[in-house]
């Protein structure tokens, strides 16, 4: 039996996995744009499904289109608008990792949408915010002031929402991305009035 020695061994493993870099570095360059692709045909369903339009990842592109005007305000940052209101971007961090939605609403500041979305929040408690049952509690809240998240939340309250039982952390980010949100949607831009659009010229 022909026998190699240590240091054959050491290059054909170093020559082994130069090849293997070589080639996952091929395909994840080939695949960037295709991924880049499904991440804007993800994030364009969830905006649309906050103003009731269930898109798939073939038709978004062109529904967005058809019901979505993206305007750039002065400061570089880009509002949303539909017939009817607009919708605002939500980023904050769970309790695992990044949690993230979208807000419709019309002109008076109601929520007539809603959709969230998480990372890695857990099963049965945090991710829990990714269920239509969950976005449903906020049909109806109104963003003219920040909506905090609590037990037993006053339901004839517009700025109350009922937590989810057990995912305290969770909903303490809802509760933050949300102040967050108003803070620089409402407060800042008077989203979806122009007025901001006008006052930061």
């Amino acid at each position: 039996m022909k026998q190699f020695s240590n240091r054959y061994m050491l290059l054909y493993a170093l020559g082994l996995a130069a090849v293997v870099a070589v080639v996952l570095t091929v395909v994840s360059v080939s695949l960037k744009s295709l991924q880049t692709r499904n991440q804007q045909a993800e994030k364009k369903q969830m905006i649309l499904k906050t103003i009731g339009i269930e898109a798939t990842q073939e038709n978004a592109e062109e529904l967005y289109a058809q019901n979505i005007t993206e305007e750039e305000l002065s400061d570089g940052s880009t509002q949303l608008i539909f017939d009817g209101g607009f919708i605002i971007p939500l980023k904050g961090n769970g309790l695992w990792g990044p949690i993230w939605g979208y807000l419709a609403l019309n002109e008076d500041k109601t929520i007539i949408g809603a959709v969230f979305d998480h990372q890695g929040e857990t099963p049965g408690l945090g991710a829990e915010i990714a269920t239509d049952k969950f976005a449903q509690r906020f049909i109806g809240k109104s963003l003219m002031e920040p909506i905090i998240l609590k037990k037993n939340a006053d339901k004839d309250n517009p700025y109350e929402v009922d937590a989810i039982s057990g995912s305290t952390m969770t909903c303490n980010g809802v509760t933050e991305m949300l102040a967050k949100a108003y803070n620089e949607y409402i407060l800042t831009h008077s989203a979806g009035t122009g007025e901001g659009k006008e006052a930061n010229k």
